[in-house]
């Protein structure tokens, strides 16, 4: 089944989606993601009818500004794309830089997802004033119209009058779930970024967020987590603490993206952890999940 993508974004999860739904409980009230990044997650949640209802957050304002404008507003949105990368043509490149500015001054939702469709890799970067400052990929000239109003109006039909949408810090969003809900965590990456970080719009403290994870085992709220990984042989971040109780697998995400910019042929491979709340919901053994730090995919779990 093809899932809407409309949101090019790097980090998105769309990718490792298939092996991540597997593992959600049967009854789930309301998904939780508090860093929705392009919403990869929620999206094929709801093509496969894993939720009644969608909470999506993140910090980066005007990104949550655009997927309201998608989910409520696919008409206006799907416009204003297809009028920008109609202007474009033939000035291109100085065309690229216009928007940008504008976006910056701005913040409008379409100037944002023009340049999504055309910045380098979907690869979002960021200057220390938090202005976007990614450079386009000269080659292409970013997704056709009508291929961006199919998706548009795909996610739109999935998540409207269903979706809460909000842009405040993480915490607030992990105090509204209950164990009814199930929240999904893909926070920037720990030893990738930190606040300032060209790659994030804002970074996250790594005690902070372990005590966050802690509440929500205290809650019995049950939650996945992608948070860390490795490319190559170099791997990110250090190890979270055993006390969380968390069980632990490694999927191989494909080739790096930033590895591929730089000429190498490294593969990523992404950490994901399931409260030990879930797999109680999911009634499995841990030898019956994976065995802890094996690098392969869940085949017992795929659709």
């Amino acid at each position: 089944m093809k899932i809407p993508h409309p949101i090019p974004y790097q980090g998105s999860k769309r990718n490792l989606a298939k092996y991540i739904l597997p593992f959600f409980p049967l009854e789930i009230k309301t998904l939780f993601e508090p860093f929705s990044g392009s919403a990869a997650i929620s999206i094929a949640a709801a093509v496969h009818s894993k939720a009644n209802r969608f909470h999506l957050n993140d910090i980066n304002q005007p990104l949550i500004a655009l997927l309201g404008e998608i989910i409520n507003n696919p008409d206006k949105i799907s416009a204003q794309y297809e009028t920008l990368w109609t202007e474009q043509q033939g000035n291109e490149r100085k065309y690229y830089d216009i928007v940008r500015d504008n976006f910056n001054a701005t913040k409008r939702p379409d100037y944002l997802l023009y340049l999504l469709a055309r910045c380098v890799k979907a690869s979002v970067r960021y200057n220390t004033n938090g202005e976007f400052n990614q450079s386009p990929d000269n080659r292409r000239l970013g997704r056709h119209p009508r291929q961006m109003r199919d998706d548009i109006f795909a996610v739109s039909k999935l998540l409207k009058n269903k979706t809460t949408l909000t842009s405040v810090d993480y915490k607030e969003v992990l105090k509204k779930a209950t164990s009814k809900d199930l929240v999904y965590l893909d926070p920037p990456y720990q030893g990738v970024c930190a606040t300032g970080d060209p790659r994030y719009f804002s970074g996250i403290d790594f005690d902070e967020f372990i005590h966050e994870l802690e509440k929500l085992n205290e809650r019995n709220v049950p939650f996945i987590l992608s948070y860390d990984g490795r490319t190559g042989k170099k791997s990110y971040g250090q190890n979270l603490p055993p006390s969380l109780g968390m069980y632990r697998l490694e999927i191989e995400a494909g080739r790096s993206t930033q590895a591929t910019l730089l000429g190498r042929d490294d593969v990523t491979v992404e950490s994901v952890y399931l409260s030990y709340n879930l797999i109680g919901k999911l009634d499995l053994a841990p030898d019956e999940i994976i065995s802890s730090h094996v690098v392969r995919q869940p085949a017992l779990f795929e659709f």
